[in-house]
């Protein structure tokens, strides 16, 4: 098939998207592919719908060949279902809600879990039925607070979404490892590097859980490898706690005297200057920091939340914001720390001066306190005396205070010993692509979905949910090929196979051109041909600009009977004899 350029639906723009923030972002917007309708919303226009359609084949090829099959949801979505999961409140701000003119309530799909498990509980009652795996490829619909990169992070995007359905925990884990082979197959065929990550469930509930993310600068996670293999996303790394530390020795607490200390870096210095220790030096490592936040349920109901931490770390917000999920933390306000006096602000200690424990003492619920794992029984602190300009100092887990509890929240940071062991972490930013969950049987109890086993007895069945983001992969592969000039598609996903450039205005070249442009489209390829009245200049830059990977050019070389050929990834050259030419591109063109 030809599609001529001079016909096609699309202009290119010489300046950058004012809000683009990532090379992709901004020539999927220049090249003609996406426009921007709204925050988070875009239109995709007929470049982009063919890449778009392509990366949607594979995905849609891929998960047909482990048997699943495919049906299709709508995406307004009634609220009954996602009460009965929790999900209504869970979701909190990031669902659409809506009424129709009867007053009932509707969501926008952020996904479906809950349809697919009432839609199998109609049809199929016995084990029989089952093992099963359903998905469809639809848009969803998610508020996000801050949408991002272009059609990285949408409010509203395309996603294919599947489920397995089975009768024990062993049909499970055989399905999840059928769609974690299949996820291979489809970021192998998009030519995209990826690593597996042990994952957060969160608001989607299981055990089990990983995600398949994409190395770029443009992501929005952070996830840890360690020299053995192992992978996680941040919210996902669990400290290993250091041994307890006998504190025999460990002078009593002391309350000291500390003024002008707005940091931690002046507390420490004016406490190893006036209360040295005899073998090392205090670090800030060794100062007890304690941040106050006020945390909402999904009901609306506030508590206080003191999180407890070296002063050397921060708290990770996205950490937090997964150990807390469904409840929504913000730090305290003035007004908050107002309402609560006995928090003094810039100098919170778990101890109370003269009154033994404070923060984590039993019978105490109005302020909930949770420390690193880092503070383990023995280790001694130096931390807030609840009163301006004072410190306290030779605290003591377990003999001056205690905590209820531990939250693993601190900051994950290059370097830090791996979980199991095998040596220093190593940093890197990712986008989430892919996402699977062993999801158990939450959804499933919650909406009844039960079937007769070989004994005849009601059993529940077991479920797993698997997320795939078609427009996403989009934007992830403009990023992580894309170069100075331009886009720079990979031949499997490209929007054609070759774009035929006459370079001239000569009636030879023209209709050389053309012939050409049949020939190629008779064996098979897929044809962009440049038949505009435009300067041979606009024409190459156009080229770059929208990144099919080979271009085959008609200019003054006919005159020799040759023809250039230009791959796109390298932009080098070869001269071609003109009754060579097809069969030469036509090679070029084959996906490896």
């Amino acid at each position: 098939m030809i599609s001529r350029l001079s016909e096609y639906f699309f202009r290119t723009l010489r300046e950058d998207p004012a809000d683009a923030e990532f090379p992709g972002h901004k020539w999927l917007v220049r090249a003609g592919y996406i426009r921007r309708v709204a925050p988070g919303i875009f239109v995709w226009l007929p470049f982009g719908l063919r890449v778009y359609n392509k990366i949607e084949a594979i995905v849609r090829e891929e998960m047909d060949a482990i048997g699943a099959q495919e049906l299709r949801f709508g995406s307004l979505l009634p609220r009954e279902p996602y009460e009965a999961s929790h999900r209504w409140q869970d979701y909190g701000p990031t669902l659409f809600r809506l009424q129709d003119r009867k007053g009932a309530d509707y969501l926008l799909g952020p996904t479906h879990e809950e349809f697919f498990t009432l839609i199998v509980k109609d049809l199929y009652s016995s084990y029989k039925d089952l093992p099963l795996i359903l998905y469809h490829i639809n848009v969803k619909y998610r508020d996000e607070a801050r949408p991002r990169g272009g059609v990285l992070r949408c409010r509203e995007f395309v996603m294919k979404d599947s489920y397995s359905f089975d009768v024990d925990d062993a049909g499970l884990a055989a399905s999840y490892q059928q769609h974690r082979v299949a996820y291979q197959a489809i970021m192998d065929r998009l030519g995209l590097p990826y690593t597996v990550v042990h994952a957060m469930s969160g608001a989607m509930g299981g055990s089990r859980s990983e995600e398949f993310l994409i190395e770029t600068d443009a992501g929005e996670d952070t996830f840890v490898v360690a020299p053995s293999g192992f992978a996680a996303n941040v919210e996902a790394v669990r400290i290993t706690p250091p041994p307890e530390v006998d504190a025999a020795n460990v002078g009593p607490l002391q309350v000291v005297e500390t003024p002008e200390t707005p940091t931690i870096e002046s507390l420490v210095a004016i406490i190893n200057a006036n209360y040295p220790l005899p073998d090392h030096s205090w670090s800030a490592a060794d100062t007890l920091k304690n941040l106050v936040y006020k945390v909402t349920d999904v009901d609306g109901k506030e508590s206080v939340l003191v999180v407890g931490l070296p002063g050397d770390r921060e708290v990770d917000e996205k950490r937090l914001a997964a150990a807390l999920e469904p409840s929504v933390a913000e730090p305290f306000a003035d007004a908050d720390f107002a309402a609560h006096p006995e928090l003094v602000k810039g100098y919170i200690g778990p101890v109370k001066a003269g009154a033994g424990l404070f923060l984590g003492e039993k019978g105490s619920s109005q302020i909930k306190y949770l420390t690193d794992p880092r503070v383990v029984a023995g280790t001694r602190w130096v931390t807030g005396s609840n009163e301006v300009d004072r410190h306290q100092i030779n605290v003591v887990f377990g003999r001056d205070f205690s905590s209820d509890g531990v939250i693993d929240v601190a900051e994950v940071r290059d370097g830090d010993p791996a979980p199991d062991g095998s040596g220093p972490l190593s940093l890197a930013r990712g986008v989430e692509l892919g996402h699977i969950f062993q999801l158990g049987r939450k959804y499933a109890d919650a909406l009844g979905l039960k079937v007769l086993d070989q004994n005849g007895k009601l059993v529940t069945v077991t479920m797993g949910s698997y997320g795939f983001g078609v427009s996403r992969a989009v934007g992830v592969i403009a990023e992580k090929t894309v170069d100075e000039k331009g886009l720079v598609w990979p031949k499997q996903v490209a929007p054609f196979d070759v774009h035929v450039i006459p370079a001239g205005k000569d009636d030879l070249v023209l209709a050389t051109a053309e012939k050409l442009a049949e020939q190629l489209s008779e064996q098979g390829l897929e044809v962009l041909f440049d038949d505009r009245d435009v300067s041979p200049g606009v024409k190459f830059k156009d080229f770059e600009v929208i990144g099919v990977p080979t271009a085959l050019i008609v200019g003054r070389g006919l005159a020799n009977g040759v023809v250039e050929v230009k791959d796109r990834a390298t932009l080098t050259s070869t001269e071609v004899k003109l009754d060579e030419a097809v069969d030469f591109v036509f090679t070029a063109a084959q996906v490896r």
